[in-house]
């Protein structure tokens, strides 16, 4: 199997920790970003949404979006179980997830288009909207908040232990601190626990 990855993309860490939870090697193909190989004609019949990550089966079937690829390799790797085992936490991870997703991941992504860095790095191609960004920070730093409550009450993001949920909040949170000057306040303790916690096991490495 491939995994089309470009480092420092949150989405693409996400399936790279989640495989490495499952003890899963693959191997990487870096895509020139920059450079706009996700455009080209040949990457386009893996992904018609130019988008990674991709992942390419060895019979040649290409499966995109991150949790869709996280989903085959549940299926064919059931252990650890990272999506959930029971109807409720089969319920509860999803939930979870989504509303990271939704919540937090899809406004930092706001943040980030409207941001500095996508401004040197895009200059001339497409017009920013700083307002836009003025209010993904606040829905950001909010959810931040928010989160941190929840994990007053508990150690992981969904059910009562580590899953997908996790993988989600922390490339989110990371890539959010690292290219997004969005790093969650000092005071969230439960947040910064949890990060603690998450960011100990070897698979945030990957």
């Amino acid at each position: 199997m491939k995994l089309y990855d470009f480092p420092g993309a949150p989405n693409p860490r996400r399936v790279r920790m989640f495989l490495a939870e499952k003890d899963v090697s693959v191997e990487l193909v870096n895509v020139d970003l920059a450079g706009g190989e996700h455009r080209s004609a040949e990457f386009l019949k893996k992904n018609p949404s130019a988008k990674i990550p991709v992942l390419e089966l060895d019979d040649g079937t290409c499966i995109a979006e991150s949790v869709a690829i996280c989903r085959y390799i549940e299926a064919e790797h059931p252990l650890p179980n990272l999506f959930g085992a029971t109807a409720v936490e089969l319920g509860l991870v999803e939930m979870g997830n989504r509303h990271i997703e939704l919540e937090l991941l899809s406004q930092i992504g706001i943040s980030w288009v409207n941001g500095p860095i996508v401004a040197r790095m895009a200059a001339g191609r497409f017009s920013q909207i700083p307002e836009a960004k003025v209010q993904s920070d606040e829905r950001v730093r909010s959810y931040y908040a928010r989160l941190n409550k929840e994990l007053e009450a508990t150690q992981y993001v969904a059910a009562s232990r580590f899953s997908i949920a996790d993988i989600t909040a922390l490339i989110a949170i990371d890539f959010a601190s690292a290219m997004v000057d969005l790093k969650p306040e000092p005071e969230l303790a439960a947040l910064w626990r949890w990060h603690k916690l998450v960011s100990s096991r070897p698979s945030a490495q990957a």
